[in-house]
């Protein structure tokens, strides 16, 4: 059986409350395609209904799939998840859906060619928030301050929960990874990096959720604790010899990843 195009993982930690809405909607959008696609949702340990949940609506629809995990963080459901994906192209998309899933396609060829990584970003020009407390934005941004100085120079932003990867990129990145809290994401794009694939920033509609499980003032110290240990494995030499992956072949084309017009509606 041939690779799907694309696999959607879904990393879920106690969503017993929108799991289901979360795999319609997903689900809904990816049957329009004309790609092949499944769906993996990779649940980190739940205590809660989410594991059930997902298992009754994958009995009527068999291109979804339950990773059963015990609880490590949400960095180890993504390891996870993307490594038990088998898509040509992994698309990371976080349970909330604050991106709506009819954005998938700016990251996905034929709109948008010639990357490893395609990184979801609330900060790239045509990206638009809705929603998000003042203060929450204002961390976050200090926070992307310290990764812009300290691991990936160029990218504002790291942290959002949309993200999609080339198989091949996903096959050499995700074995490397060390980190399964919240800087888990610093750590793979500084790998990416480090290896020389070829990043671009996709702007989303990004729209804050209240039921968010982000705890703004202690995971943004856990996050700055994981870059600087990011920074320290590295030189330690922890990550081994990070050779440099070859990109898309993509006769005729610039090496530069090119995006379609991100303005475009959903």
């Amino acid at each position: 059986m041939s690779a799907p195009f694309v696999t959607v993982v879904i990393p879920a930690y106690n969503e017993e409350r929108r799991i289901t809405s979360t795999l319609e909607e997903v689900v809904g959008y990816l049957a329009a395609q004309a790609y092949a696609w499944d769906v993996v949702v990779a649940d980190d340990g739940s205590a809660d209904s989410t594991a059930s949940l997902v298992q009754r609506f994958a009995q009527a629809h068999p291109q979804v799939n339950l990773l059963r995990l015990p609880h490590r963080g949400k960095g180890g459901a993504v390891r996870a998840g993307m490594l038990h994906a088998t898509g040509q192209y992994r698309f990371l998309c976080d349970a909330d859906l604050s991106m709506p899933v009819q954005q998938l396609d700016r990251f996905l060829p034929p709109r948008l060619t010639g990357c490893d990584v395609a990184v979801g970003s609330r900060e790239a020009p045509g990206a638009r928030r809705f929603d998000e407390p003042a203060l929450r934005h204002l961390l976050g941004r200090g926070f992307n301050g310290l990764v812009r100085a300290l691991a990936v120079r160029d990218l504002q932003d790291t942290q959002c929960g949309f993200k999609c990867f080339r198989a091949e990129a996903a096959e050499r990145l995700f074995p490397l990874q060390r980190l399964f809290g919240f800087g888990f994401d610093v750590e793979l794009l500084f790998l990416a990096r480090r290896m020389g694939m070829r990043l671009v920033e996709v702007p989303i509609d990004w729209y804050y959720r209240r039921e968010s499980k982000v705890r703004l003032f202690k995971d943004s110290l856990a996050m700055a604790s994981d870059l600087l240990r990011v920074r320290w494995d590295a030189w330690r030499g922890r990550y081994g010899r990070l050779e440099r992956l070859p990109g898309p072949e993509e006769p005729g084309r610039s090496p530069r990843a090119s995006l379609g017009d991100a303005d475009d509606k959903p």
